[in-house]
C-alpha cells in the first residue's frame, strides 16, 4: 500500500463507517479496484483505522459520555451480544468472512432491498424514545444482538442497529446516536483483539501507514457524522438501500463479465 492507497482506505472508511451501507464491505471492494490483495496486513489495517472513527464519537459526544452514567449501561448492555460473538468467532471472521467479495455483494444487495422494504413499513410516532438513557436495558440488549449481524461483510453495523432501533420505538437521531455510541465498545474490542492477535509486529512503515489512516480516517468520519445527524431528521434510508443494490449490482456485472 503506498500512501494514496491509505489515504483513499482512510476516507472511504471514514465516509461509511457511520453510514448504512457497510464500511468493511466497502473496502473489501476498494481493495478489489486498487488491486490491493487481502493480506493480513491489509486486514489489520482495516479494522485499525476504525479507531479514528471512534475517536471522533468521543469528541463530539465526550459531555454526554462523561456525565451521563446511564447512556453508558445501556450502550455496555448493548454490547454484550457483539462481544461474545465476536470473541468466540474472531479467527473465523478474520480467516473467512473479511475479504469474501461474493458474501460482501450479496449481503449488500439483499441489504439494501431490506433496507427499502422496513423504510417503506416504518413509521415514527410522537411518542418514540427521544433519549438514549430512556431505551430500556432488553430493548438495548435486542439492538446488541442484531449487530452481531455485521461479523458478515456487506451487512453494516450500522444499519444492524439504526433499523432495529427504530422499530423498537426510537426517534432517527437517537437511534443513530445510540449507534454512534455503540460503536465505541465495538470497535475498541475489535482493534483491542486484532492488536492483541498481531502481537504488535508491524514494522515502522506499518505503524506509519496506521497512523496516516488513523487521521484520515478521524477527519472524514467527524463530518459525515455530523452531515449524518442532519441528514436523517429530514430523510429517509431508502436513498442508501438503493445505492447498496446499484453498488452490488455494478459489481456483479464486472466480475461476470
Amino acid at each position: 500500500m503506498d500512501l494514496i492507497d491509505v489515504i483513499i482506505f482512510s476516507v472511504v472508511e471514514g465516509i461509511t463507517e457511520f453510514l448504512p451501507i457497510s464500511s468493511t464491505g466497502h473496502l473489501i471492494l476498494t481493495s478489489k479496484i486498487l488491486l490491493i490483495p487481502q493480506s493480513t496486513f491489509v486486514k489489520d489495517f482495516e479494522i485499525i483505522i476504525q479507531l479514528g472513527a471512534i475517536l471522533s464519537i468521543i469528541y463530539l459526544y465526550f459531555d454526554k459520555l462523561i456525565k451521563n452514567k446511564e447512556v453508558w449501561k445501556k450502550i455496555l448492555t448493548a454490547f454484550i451480544p457483539t462481544a461474545l460473538v465476536g470473541f468466540i468467532l474472531f479467527k473465523f471472521i478474520k480467516d473467512f468472512l473479511l475479504g469474501n467479495l461474493y458474501l460482501t455483494l450479496t449481503s449488500l444487495l439483499l441489504g439494501g432491498v431490506l433496507l427499502i422494504i422496513l423504510e417503506i413499513i416504518y413509521k415514527e410516532k410522537d411518542n418514540h424514545v427521544e433519549e438514549i438513557e430512556k431505551i430500556s436495558y432488553s430493548k438495548a440488549f435486542i439492538i446488541g444482538l442484531f449487530q452481531s449481524l455485521a461479523i458478515v461483510p456487506g451487512v453494516s453495523r450500522s444499519a444492524a442497529t439504526i433499523i432495529p432501533a427504530l422499530f423498537l420505538g426510537t426517534k432517527r437521531k437517537t437511534a443513530a446516536e445510540f449507534s454512534f455510541l455503540l460503536a465505541i465498545p465495538t470497535m475498541l474490542a475489535a482493534t483491542g483483539l486484532d492488536l492483541i492477535k498481531s502481537e504488535f509486529t508491524f514494522s515502522i512503515n506499518e505503524w506509519v501507514i496506521l497512523a496516516v489512516g488513523f487521521i484520515g480516517n478521524f477527519i472524514t468520519a467527524l463530518l459525515v457524522v455530523k452531515w449524518f445527524l442532519v441528514y436523517i431528521q429530514n430523510h429517509s434510508f431508502i436513498a442508501f438501500g438503493i445505492y447498496r443494490i446499484l453498488v452490488a449490482l455494478i459489481f456483479w456485472y464486472i466480475l461476470i463479465k
